[in-house]
């Protein structure tokens, strides 16, 4: 089994700035490429950002280049997203979804094998 745990969302004002963490049970969650979205209130979930196994590759959607940064460190079997200047409509419940083999398109939530329990980010004006 994989279980992926979020944590360090919280109440910001706008233009602050948080970090969440994605921490992964197993060994094999370094081989996992891994997904970050976000569902606003009444809202369909959308993709924020990807990171790839390795980290060497990385992809975000638009709304969200030059202010979150993902990385990872595989040797603690966890994922971060960085979020900066963040704005009231960063607001939003956000996910961490791992997919084990197979081709990886980072935006497809249905790609995805395995997700976390999520944690809320309010960005207040």
């Amino acid at each position: 089994q994989v279980q992926l745990v979020e944590s360090g969302g919280r109440l910001v004002q706008a233009g602050g700035s948080l970090r969440l963490s994605c921490a992964a049970s197993g060994r094999t969650f370094s081989t996992y490429n891994v997904g970050w979205f976000r569902q606003p209130p009444g809202k369909e979930r959308d993709f924020v950002a990807g990171i790839n196994w390795t980290g060497g590759i990385s992809t975000y959607a638009d709304s969200v280049k030059g202010r979150f940064t993902i990385s990872r460190d595989n040797a603690k079997n966890t994922v971060y997203l960085e979020m900066g200047s963040l704005k009231p409509e960063d607001t939003a419940v956000y996910y961490c979804a791992a997919k084990t083999g197979g081709t990886w398109y980072p935006a497809n939530y249905m790609h995805y094998d395995y997700w976390g329990q999520g944690t809320q980010v309010t960005v207040s004006s």
